[in-house]
C-alpha cells in the first residue's frame, strides 16, 4: 500500500535540519491531501482538507504562492486535531510514505503532531520519493550544484514523464494527483528498484502487467483557491485598504527629507554620487539628507566633508566660527542642511553561526551624533569581521550592545519587520516591533514606502495598525538608489554587471531569472512628489522634523598624526609651508 501525500504550508523553515520538535521553525499546515493506492497502482481513498489557522495568520507571500487566504482556510477550514487523526487513520493501512520532496511534508506534520502533544512514529514506513538525485539525472537539467543536474520540481518531472505540465500546481489535492501519476510512471518504468520496494523482481513484472501503458491522470477536479480566496476578500486583513490614522493635513509647512538613500558605497548597487545628492536636496530646500549605505560607513567622511563644504552651507560655518571665537555675541546658527550618517545593516539570528546560510533581513539605523556614529562603525566593522558568512551581518545582541545615540527604522521591503509580514505572520512581526520599541522606546519608526508596489500595501496597513497599537510614530520614506527617475536604466545595468547577468534575462526568483528592481520608482524623489505619496497619512512627513531635530552636526575631518621625519633643504618650499601648513612632505615623497 502507497499514501502519496502533500501539503501546503505558511512557508519555509529557517533551518531544514532542524528537529521537528522545533516549532518555531517549522512552517503552519494549512491544507493536506492524500491518496491511498494499493500494490497495483489502484486509488482506494483519496481526501483532502483545508486547516483552520490556530493562532495564526497565512502571510501574503505564501498566499501569492498557494492561493489560501487566511480568511479562506478560517471558513472553510477543519480544525487540526480532526485533520491529524484522518490522516493517522490512512498512515495505519500504508506500507510506503511517497511524495516530491517528501522529508519536507513529513517534518511539517511531525511538527504539527508534536504541537498537539501527539507522538507519531514514522520509521516502520519506508519513503518513497519523486525528488532524487536519481530523477535528476532522468529530467537532465542543467543547474544544480557542484555541476550536477538539477534537482526537478514536480512540473518539470511531470513534463519528462508525460509530455505535458498540468493544472493547479501548488494545490495540495492537484500536486498529490500529479506525484502519484510521476510515481506510478517511475514505478512502471523500474526507476525504482525491487529493493527499494522492499519486494522481489516479479513485483515488477506484475505491476507492468496490470499497468501496460503509461499511467494516466486519475481525473479528480480541483477547487481553484485563488478564486476561492477572492469570494473573501472583504474579510481578509491582509487585503484591507489603508485607512489613514488622521484626515489629510496641509503639508506646505513641514518638510520632507530623505531618510533612506544608497549611493556609490553600496557597491554594485546605486548610481548615485555624493555630492549629486547633496546638491539635489539642496536644490529641493531639504533641511536635512541621510546616507545609508549597505552594511558600510565607505562614504561617511566624505558625506560629512561635503555637507560642511557646500556653498549652502559656508555662510553659516563662518557665523558659527565667529560665535566660538568670541567675535560675535550670537547663538550657533543651524546649518542649512544637516548630514545624517547611517547604515542598512543585515540582522541575522546568529553573527557568529557560519554553519547555516542566513543573510538576515535589514534595518535602517542613524547616528544622533558623533558617539552614535562610533557606534554605527563598530557594528558595521563586527558585520565584515565576525559576522560576515555571504554577506556582513550581525544580530539583536550586537545591536543592544552598541544602540546608544542610534535611531532605527524599519526598513522598506528587505527590513525584518516588513519580511516577516509578508513570508512568515503578523504575530512574529509585532515581537520584532516591540524588541525594537524596547531597546530604542522614541527613537524607533516605523518606515513606510509606497514605490507603487503591491506588497507595500499589505506591508502599510500592518505597520498603521502596530503603530496605533504600540504608539509607535511613522516615518515616510523612499528608497532610493539612483538620483532620477531616467537612471532606472543605468541602474539595471549596473546589478547586471554585478550578478554577470545579461540585461535581456527576464527579472524574478529562481532558475532564468535575475535579480532586478519592479519598478522605475527607486529615485530620489521631491518632496512635493513624497508628500502627494503620503498625503493620506500626514503624520508620517510630519514627524520626520521631530527626527532631524535629534540629529547633531560633527565633523569626520580630523588631522592625521605623522612622524616626524627630516626633510633635505632643497625639498622645502616656503610658500608652501605657509599657504598649506606643508613643509615640501608631497615633494620630497
Amino acid at each position: 500500500m502507497y499514501l502519496i501525500f502533500d501539503t501546503e504550508t505558511t512557508g519555509l523553515p529557517r533551518n531544514w535540519n532542524a528537529p521537528i520538535t522545533d516549532i518555531d521553525n517549522w512552517p503552519r499546515c494549512v491544507q493536506i491531501a492524500w491518496q491511498l493506492h494499493d500494490d497495483k497502482g489502484q486509488l482506494i481513498e483519496h481526501k483532502d482538507y483545508l486547516i483552520q489557522p490556530d493562532g495564526f495568520n497565512i502571510p501574503f507571500e505564501v498566499e501569492k504562492v498557494h492561493g489560501i487566504s487566511t480568511a479562506l482556510a478560517t471558513a472553510k477550514g477543519e480544525e487540526i486535531s480532526f485533520v491529524l487523526s484522518e490522516f493517522e487513520s490512512a498512515l495505519n493501512r500504508t506500507t510506503f510514505l511517497v511524495g516530491q520532496n517528501v522529508r519536507f511534508d513529513i517534518n511539517v506534520l511531525g511538527c504539527e503532531y508534536h504541537r498537539k502533544g501527539l507522538s507519531l512514529d514514522w520509521t516502520t514506513l519506508a519513503v518513497l520519493d519523486t525528488c532524487t538525485e536519481k530523477t535528476a539525472k532522468l529530467c537532465e537539467l542543467p543547474g544544480g550544484r557542484g555541476g550536477k543536474f538539477k534537482l526537478p520540481n514536480l512540473s518539470e518531472l511531470h513534463t519528462h514523464l508525460f509530455g505535458e505540465s498540468f493544472a493547479e500546481a501548488h494545490n495540495a489535492t492537484a500536486d498529490v494527483e500529479a506525484t502519484s501519476r510521476c510515481f506510478f510512471e517511475l514505478v512502471r518504468l523500474s526507476h525504482f528498484t525491487s529493493q527499494e520496494l522492499n519486494s522481489d523482481l516479479n513485483y515488477l513484472k506484475d505491476f507492468k502487467l496490470a499497468n501496460p501503458t503509461t499511467i494516466q491522470a486519475i481525473g479528480l477536479s480541483h477547487m481553484n483557491l485563488k478564486l476561492e480566496s477572492e469570494k473573501y476578500l472583504d474579510q481578509d486583513s491582509n487585503h484591507e485598504e489603508i485607512i489613514p490614522l488622521q484626515t489629510q493635513s496641509d503639508l506646505s509647512d513641514f518638510p520632507f527629507v530623505h531618510l533612506h538613500n544608497h549611493s556609490q558605497y553600496s557597491v554594485l548597487e546605486s548610481t548615485t554620487k555624493i555630492n549629486n545628492m547633496i546638491d539635489k536636496a539642496v536644490s529641493d530646500n531639504m533641511p536635512a539628507i541621510a546616507l545609508t549605505d549597505y552594511s558600510n560607513l565607505y562614504g561617511a567622511f566624505q558625506f560629512t566633508d561635503a555637507i560642511f563644504k557646500h556653498d549652502s552651507n559656508k555662510g553659516v560655518l563662518e557665523h558659527n566660527q565667529q560665535v566660538e571665537s568670541g567675535e560675535l555675541d550670537a547663538d550657533l546658527k543651524e546649518m542649512v542642511i544637516k548630514g545624517i550618517v547611517g547604515c542598512e545593516l543585515s540582522i541575522c539570528r546568529n553573527h557568529r553561526d557560519h554553519s547555516v546560510k542566513d543573510n538576515g533581513k535589514s534595518a535602517v539605523f542613524l547616528a544622533k551624533n558623533k558617539n552614535g556614529y562610533y557606534n554605527l562603525s563598530k557594528m558595521s566593522s563586527i558585520s565584515f569581521t565576525d559576522g560576515f558568512y555571504y554577506v556582513p551581518r550581525i544580530d539583536r545582541e550586537v545591536v543592544s550592545q552598541y544602540k546608544d545615540d542610534l535611531i532605527v527604522l524599519s526598513g522598506g521591503l528587505n527590513g525584518e519587520i516588513a519580511d516577516l509580514i509578508l513570508s512568515v505572520g503578523e504575530k512574529q512581526a509585532e515581537e520584532a516591533v516591540l524588541w525594537y520599541k524596547k531597546h530604542f522606546n522614541d527613537d524607533f519608526y516605523l518606515q513606510l514606502v509606497n514605490h507603487g508596489l503591491e506588497e507595500e500595501k499589505v506591508v502599510n496597513q500592518t505597520l498603521i495598525r502596530l503603530s496605533k497599537a504600540h504608539n509607535i510614530k511613522l516615518i515616510a520614506a523612499n528608497n532610493s538608489h539612483y538620483l532620477n527617475k531616467e537612471d532606472a536604466n543605468a541602474h539595471d545595468i549596473l546589478l547586471c554587471v554585478k550578478d554577470a547577468e545579461l540585461q535581456s534575462t527576464p527579472i524574478g526568483r529562481g532558475r532564468g531569472f535575475r535579480y532586478g528592481f519592479p519598478n522605475k520608482e527607486f529615485y530620489f524623489k521631491s518632496q512635493d512628489e513624497m508628500k502627494s505619496l503620503f498625503k493620506d497619512i500626514p503624520q508620517a512627513i510630519t514627524n520626520i522634523s521631530e527626527l532631524i531635530s535629534k540629529i547633531e552636526c560633527y565633523h569626520l575631518k580630523r588631522d592625521v598624526l605623522l612622524p616626524a621625519f627630516d626633510i633635505p633643504q632643497e625639498f622645502i618650499n616656503e610658500k608652501d609651508k605657509i599657504d598649506n601648513g606643508k613643509r615640501g612632505e608631497n615633494a620630497f615623497l
